[in-house]
C-alpha cells in the first residue's frame, strides 16, 4: 500500500526524498520559490519521481480555497480503507530562530507555520508532520504561539506528538535539533493513540557523547590526519567527504572564492567556538548545517570555505543528489543550508510507516 504524501514548502526536496525512500508516495510538491522548483526537478532528473499531482509554484494560501483545491484535486475527498493521505511541511523558520530574526508568528516567515495548521484543520488529511526549529518549542514567547496551534489542531481532530531531535542520532554528520510535530486524525485511526518520536534512532546521544572527539589542532593544508580510536566514523566530516566523493562531485567546484584572507588559515581544525567562521574537524561532527547570517564554516584541512557537494554530504544526501549548477552560490548555500537533513526525515519517515501500517482499518 502506497501511502499519499502532499509536500508543502519542498524546498530541495530532502525530507521529500526521506519520505519517499520510507516507502511513501510523495503525490503533490508545492513550493513557492520558483528557483527551489527548478533544483528540486533537476536534482531528481534521473530518478523515477513524477508526483501524480504534479508540481506547483505558489503560495500555500492559495489551497485554502475551495475552488482552487477541488480543480486540483478532484478526488482528494474518496477514501477507503487502503487510501491513506498526509502532509509533510517545515515551513520556513528564521522568524523562531534564535540565530535568525526572531520575529515569531508575526514575521513574514512565521505567519507560513500558521497558513499551513490551517490547510490542515480545513483539508482534514489523515496525519500530517510539521518540522521546524527547536525555539518554536523552547523560546517562550514562540512556545505560546505554538501551544496555541496545537489547541487548534486538536478540536479539528487531531491527536498530537510532539519531540525535539538531533540530526546526530540518526547518522547526520552534524549536530541539529529539529522540532518534529506528528498529527493522527483521530477519525481514522481512532482514539486513545500512542506514538513515541525517535524509535528509529541509529545512535543514542549518551553513546555519542561519551566518544573520544579530538578538539582543536594546528591547521595545515592537506595535512594527513588518521582516524582517532573511540569514535564512531559514520558520524564525522571526513566519513562523509569519502563516502560522498566530494572531490569528484558535480558541485564540487561550488565555493566562494573570495580575496585570500587570513582566518583561512590561521583558523584551527575543528575551532567551532566563534559565531563565523567555523572550522570543522575531519574526524567530527560538524557542529550544524546552517549557511546564512554570516555563518561560514571552512573546510578541514584546505584554506576555503567548504562546497556545495561537501554542505550536501553534512546533510547526508546520497552521492547522486546533485544542485542545479546554473543556481547562483548564495541560492545553493541558502537551499542546502535551509533543508531537513536527509537521514533525519528518513528516520521520522520509517517509524511513521511502520505505525500507520499497523493501525491500518
Amino acid at each position: 500500500m502506497a501511502i499519499e504524501v502532499f509536500s508543502f514548502f519542498s524546498g530541495l526536496g530532502f525530507m521529500d526524498l526521506g519520505f519517499e525512500e520510507a516507502g511513501f508516495d510523495i503525490a503533490f510538491v508545492n513550493e513557492y520559490n520558483h528557483s527551489f522548483i527548478q533544483a528540486y526537478q533537476y536534482a531528481r532528473r534521473n530518478r523515477p519521481h513524477r508526483p501524480q499531482y504534479g508540481y506547483y509554484e505558489g503560495s500555500i494560501e492559495e489551497f485554502l480555497d475551495d475552488r482552487v483545491w477541488n480543480q486540483r484535486f478532484p478526488d482528494y475527498d474518496v477514501r477507503n480503507k487502503d487510501r491513506i493521505i498526509g502532509f509533510i511541511g517545515g515551513p520556513p523558520c528564521p522568524d523562531f530562530s534564535t540565530a535568525g530574526k526572531n520575529a515569531g508568528s508575526t514575521g513574514e516567515n512565521g505567519k507560513l507555520t500558521e497558513k499551513y495548521v490551517k490547510l490542515i484543520v480545513k483539508r482534514q488529511p489523515d496525519f500530517f508532520v510539521l518540522e521546524n526549529v527547536k525555539g518554536l518549542y523552547q523560546t517562550k514567547k514562540h512556545k505560546i504561539f505554538y501551544e496555541q496551534m496545537k489547541k487548534r489542531l486538536y478540536r479539528a481532530g487531531y491527536s498530537l506528538f510532539d519531540s525535539i531531535e538531533n540530526a546526530l542520532e540518526y547518522g547526520v554528520p552534524q549536530f541539529r535539533d529539529r522540532l518534529i510535530l506528528v498529527g493522527f486524525n483521530r477519525r481514522r485511526f481512532g482514539k486513545n493513540l500512542r506514538y513515541t518520536i525517535g524509535t528509529n534512532k541509529t545512535y543514542e546521544m549518551d553513546r555519542i557523547k561519551m566518544c573520544n572527539w579530538p578538539t582543536v589542532e594546528p591547521f595545515q593544508i592537506g595535512i594527513v590526519r588518521n582516524e582517532p580510536q573511540d569514535i564512531i566514523p559514520e558520524l564525522t566530516v571526513e566519513y562523509w567527504f569519502r563516502q560522498n566523493n566530494v572531490e569528484n562531485h558535480a558541485n564540487s567546484r561550488d565555493y566562494f572564492n573570495t580575496v585570500a584572507n587570513n582566518k583561512f588559515v590561521s583558523i584551527a581544525e575543528g575551532d567551532t567556538s566563534k559565531k563565523s567562521f567555523k572550522r570543522l574537524h575531519r574526524w567530527r561532527y560538524s557542529p550544524t548545517a546552517a549557511y546564512g547570517n554570516n555563518e561560514v564554516h571552512l573546510h578541514p584541512y584546505q584554506p576555503r570555505r567548504i562546497s556545495i557537494a561537501e554542505a550536501l554530504s553534512i546533510q547526508s544526501l546520497p552521492v547522486w543528489f546533485e544542485v542545479l549548477p546554473t543556481l547562483s552560490l548564495s541560492a545553493k548555500f541558502k537551499m542546502v543550508g535551509n533543508g531537513v537533513p536527509y537521514l533525519l526525515a528518513n528516520g521520522i519517515a520509517m517509524e511513521l510507516q511502520g505505525w500507520i501500517e499497523e493501525h491500518m482499518d
